[in-house]
């Protein structure tokens, strides 16, 4: 197959696997302001600029001025490249442009010949078919017209057409067309979201889906991959017998050893159960165990997660410094999933890392619900498939036990393991408890344990002595009294009962065993 033409577009290269296949014709539809002459208008700069290809630009409404004001926005300098002769622009009109299509050997094929064009944009189909329905003409014989004629050229064209989403688009130009490139642009609450999907291109393989994309100052579009796993072969797909410390050797030992080394784990529990804090325990041990390591912050801002650290004896700042941990922030009203998908994996992939934490995925569920889950699988599959070990940390909604992890994520199954952090209510005190109920391929403690967190981190308890008893206050039930970590209450009974049986007292037989009242 002939050497596929590079759009030079950033990011679409890639979801067309290297290119458009040479002498492609391509129809660019969307809505006014999508982009469709911006991303026209990049395809001839780059052929000229980047890869020695001379390129034509037809204009039925804009005028040459105009154009090149719109480039210079973008830092593409199209007057440098017409003082070379590498880009030309001819303004004209629908009804002549067809004229000379007509006729083989006309003025119009001429120039493209003495310029030895590769590259045409026509700008665009919208003001010819308005023409042909002013002039009652057939639009879709000037459609087999145009065709005809851009073979006889030998270029690569592109085309841009208006698209209102809420008209059916006419067959006819997308059956002739060989590669059908369709923009959309939607408010997203208050901002503005910009999709490019490639609907069919002849004679090659292509990233099917919706990719955000962007129009970016000093750059133009700006293509960004939809997020997805790239699956491997099956035998391809990399294991290790190695474990991680997950930073605490007593939840090592529940977890029978640690972390697998590529494995993806969901720490789930309401604000303030230590979720972070277990993370930068984490990421602390994987540095000393000589990983490189990123920490996804969507909560806290970097500072502030830094200072809280510092509280409890973790030096991220001088992980930082030395270039042992990198932190990645992104504002949550900000954020894009395509986009930080691309910031994510390149990150890891540019500096070698392969312990990373994402806190807090339930960020992800504000971006977009509907995207959520495929998301996420996308992010564990590909950090799976380079043998990172990656942190979910999940905000779970319930103060007091826990009956799902999430009512709209449904992610438990994309996950290796689980571990459940979250406050339990024993007489008139919370405690903190952990539970980890899941552990792929080894046999995990079905415990549940209290921990406090301190200098160093989460701290488990020993099993036969409260927090309290350690702290040398007051006695206080013991923490066997808890019913369930994993229940939406706890039992409940008589404070005279649970008086008593903190002070050691003997019970009556009829109110000696407490009546568990759970839903």
């Amino acid at each position: 197959m002939e050497a596929l033409v590079k759009t030079g577009i950033t990011g679409l290269d890639e979801i067309l696997f290297g290119g458009i296949p040479r002498h492609n014709n391509i129809i660019v539809e969307g809505a006014p302001g999508a982009g469709k002459t911006t991303l026209g208008l990049g395809f001839i700069h780059a052929g000229a600029a980047l890869y020695d290809e001379p390129g034509v630009i037809v204009s039925f409404e804009l005028d040459e001025a105009k154009l090149l004001r719109d480039a210079a926005g973008f830092d593409w300098d199209l007057q440098a490249q017409i003082d070379r002769g590498m880009i030309r622009i001819i303004q004209t009109s629908p009804a002549v442009l067809l004229s000379e299509f007509r006729n083989a050997d006309g003025a119009f094929a001429g120039a493209l010949r003495a310029m030895n064009a590769k590259r045409l944009l026509i700008d665009g189909l919208t003001p010819m078919r308005l023409y042909a329905e002013a002039h009652d003409l057939a639009f879709r014989d000037d459609i087999y017209v145009l065709i005809e004629g851009l073979n006889r050229l030998g270029v690569t064209t592109m085309m841009t057409a208006e698209r209102d989403a809420s008209i059916a688009a006419p067959a006819h130009e997308r059956f002739v067309f060989d590669t059908i490139i369709e923009l959309s642009r939607a408010e997203h609450q208050r901002r503005v979201e910009r999709r490019l999907t490639v609907a069919k291109s002849r004679g090659q393989d292509f990233i099917g889906g919706s990719h955000t994309m962007r129009i970016e100052a000093h750059q133009g579009i700006h293509v960004f991959r939809r997020a997805q796993s790239r699956p491997l072969q099956l035998n391809d797909q990399p294991t290790s017998d190695r474990r991680i410390s997950v930073g605490a050797p007593e939840i090592d030992k529940l977890m029978d050893g640690g972390l697998y080394e590529g494995s993806v784990t969901m720490v789930s529990g309401i604000s303030g159960t230590g979720k972070t804090v277990l993370s930068v325990q984490f990421l602390t041990a994987a540095v000393k165990a000589g990983h490189k390591t990123l920490l996804v912050t969507l909560d806290e801002h970097p500072r502030q997660l830094t200072r809280n650290a510092a509280s409890l004896g973790f030096d991220l700042a001088g992980m930082q410094q030395r270039g042992e941990l990198f932190l990645l922030y992104e504002s949550p009203l900000e954020l894009e999933l395509d986009v930080h998908f691309d910031r994510v994996i390149k990150l890891a992939e540019r500096e070698g890392i392969d312990c990373i934490v994402f806190d807090s995925i339930a960020v992800y569920e504000m971006a977009s619900r509907i995207e959520v889950a495929d998301y996420l699988y996308a992010l564990a599959t590909h950090f799976k498939n380079r043998l990172a070990t990656v942190l979910f940390n999940y905000e779970s909604p319930e103060l007091l036990g826990l009956s799902q992890i999430s009512e709209d994520l449904k992610g438990s199954h994309l996950v290796d393991n689980i571990i459940l952090l979250n406050y339990v209510e024993i007489s008139t005190v919370l405690r903190r408890a952990i539970a980890i109920p899941k552990v792929r391929g080894s046999r995990n403690l079905q415990v549940t344990r209290e921990y406090v967190i301190a200098e160093g981190g989460l701290r488990l308890l020993d099993e036969d002595r409260t927090a309290a008893a350690q702290a040398n206050a007051v006695p206080q039930l013991p923490f066997s009294a808890y019913s369930s970590l994993l229940s939406r209450s706890p039992t409940r009974q008589s404070p005279a009962i649970e008086t008593a049986v903190a002070q050691g007292d003997e019970l009556p037989e009829s109110v000696a065993s407490p009546v568990d009242t759970t839903p």
